[in-house]
Formats: C-alpha cells, sequence, structure tokens
C-alpha cells in the first residue's frame, strides 16, 4: 500500500504541477470555451484574473505532493479544488468529468494513507 500511495502523490503532483505551470505558461493548447452557461463560467474566471489564483493554488499544491512534505496541507487545499472540479462538471459540463472522478479516488487513497493526521479535525 505504501508504494500505491506514492504512486497515487507523484501522480496527482505531476498533474497538479503541470496544470498549475500552464496557467502561466500556456504550453497545452487550450480548447475553445463550451457554449453555455460553463463557457460563460471560464471566460468571466480567465478575463478577472481568478484562474491566475487557481493555477498558483494548483503549482503549489503539486508542488508540495512532489516533494513529500507538507502533504496534509496539500491534501486539504486538493480537497476544495476537487469539490470544484467536480461541482463544475456535474452542474454545467458533464461529459468532461472522468479526470476529476480519477483526481479523486487518488486524493481518497492519500487521504486514507494520511488519516491519522486528519484524525483531530473530526473530534467533537
Amino acid at each position: 500500500m505504501k508504494i500505491l500511495s506514492i504512486i497515487a502523490r507523484l501522480l496527482l503532483g505531476l498533474a497538479f504541477t503541470l496544470f498549475g505551470l500552464n496557467f502561466f505558461l500556456h504550453f497545452i493548447p487550450q480548447p475553445p470555451p463550451p457554449p453555455g452557461l460553463a463557457g460563460d463560467y471560464v471566460k468571466v474566471f480567465v478575463a478577472s484574473g481568478y484562474a491566475n489564483v487557481i493555477g498558483a493554488v494548483q503549482l503549489v499544491i503539486g508542488l508540495l505532493l512532489l516533494i513529500g512534505r507538507f502533504v496534509p496541507l496539500a491534501l486539504t487545499l486538493l480537497a476544495a479544488m476537487i469539490f470544484n472540479i467536480l461541482a463544475f462538471h456535474i452542474l454545467m459540463e458533464p461529459a468532461g468529468i472522468g479526470p476529476g472522478i480519477v483526481v479523486a479516488l487518488l486524493w481518497a487513497l492519500l487521504v486514507w494513507q494520511y488519516r491519522d493526521r486528519f484524525s483531530g479535525l473530526l473530534r467533537p
């Protein structure tokens, strides 16, 4: 299980580092925004500059996971990020939910491995 958690941590770290860097360096071509509400949502995030904040947080999360330091902090930040990814796809763009589910499963595996670090959150 230890090797599986290292693989999950590195995969999540690589994914969020890559996509976090892409917000700033634009090395992965972006498709045009989808039509309708989902497209409007994306356009507002980009036009307001809030996408840069999301990219920065993704980059920090990815780097923390890759170096293996402050992993519980990275997982806590990642929980909010994954929640928003899943909520966006469930509510506005269901066709693209696959990667969000994979990321959520990898995150759940890591949270299970670090469950002792989160036990204080669940005490009354």
